[in-house]
């Protein structure tokens, strides 16, 4: 079994900004690529903070000027894709937001996802994926620390069914000293563990200046010891990034010890042979 399960639907880039594009035929573009790439299922899991639905939840302008899309919108279209027949899932990348996190879920909670990410891209208002952003205002392992334990955070919340690229803030190779990255590693892998939920194994890395597959081998080693599932995804924002460098995902993957893959229907989990 082979999933992709991290991806937002855009339409073609325009002057370097990726609209949204909530519809059917945007959809089967994506299922068409991952068929051309083996991938059994498929995942759409755009960003919470795009729906005018949690607009009373964001403080930080990035995320509240973004908040005028439908979730209903949304929801509907991937629904009626499934009832076509298309391996997709319905899901969302679900943000920390501290304490108002189960007010998000329970906003969320009418809605049939078949599983939620749950990513943290900002610690005190500051950006980790975009610079200057944290990186300018604060040291490196500031932000690693604040990072991680809201990575703790969201994960205790049980909010949410998998983490998603759960060391994103190495996205540009700044990284504290080996040891106190281990000790972050361990954090990590405890704190998806004791929570019951996966991560995921991202191509999305390779794409960024790291140039590194999400998240680091000591990380998923930590985590297969931990027992954590995996599963894998590709954060593709265009049709032609679904399963990409797969074939690497699988075999890092392998590396480490994993054999199956998470899989999910209504946020229940089950695991099947992975590849």
């Amino acid at each position: 079994m082979l999933v992709d399960y991290h991806m937002h639907l855009r339409g073609p880039l325009e002057a370097g900004s990726e609209p949204l594009d909530h519809r059917l035929e945007v959809i089967e573009r994506y299922v068409e690529c991952a068929r051309e790439r083996g991938v059994d299922e498929v995942a759409f899991t755009e960003h919470v903070y795009y729906f005018k639905q949690t607009r009373e939840l964001w403080t930080i302008p990035y995320q509240a000027e973004r908040a005028v899309h439908d979730l209903d919108v949304y929801c509907d279209v991937v629904i009626e894709a499934k009832r076509r027949g298309l391996p997709v899932k319905l899901a969302l990348e679900v943000d920390h937001v501290g304490g108002l996190q189960q007010q998000l879920a329970e906003l969320l909670e009418p809605y049939p996802f078949d599983l939620l990410l749950g990513s943290v891209h900002f610690v005190d208002d500051l950006a980790v994926d975009f610079q200057p952003g944290a990186w300018e205002e604060l040291p490196v392992d500031d932000v690693w620390g604040r990072y991680v334990r809201a990575l703790e955070e969201l994960a205790a919340s049980q909010a949410i069914d998998i983490l998603a690229h759960p060391d994103l803030a190495k996205i540009y190779g700044k990284r504290p000293d080996p040891e106190s990255l281990q000790e972050l590693h361990s954090s990590i892998a405890v704190a998806a563990a004791r929570a019951g939920i996966a991560i995921e194994i991202s191509s999305a890395g390779l794409r960024k200046p790291v140039g590194e597959i999400y998240p680091d081998h000591e990380l998923l080693a930590e985590c297969f010891r931990h027992g954590v599932p995996i599963t894998t995804a590709s954060d593709a924002h265009q049709p032609e990034c679904v399963g990409e460098d797969f074939d690497r995902v699988v075999a890092y993957a392998r590396d480490v010890g994993y054999t199956e893959v998470a899989v999910f229907d209504r946020r229940e989990r089950c695991l099947e042979p992975l590849g």
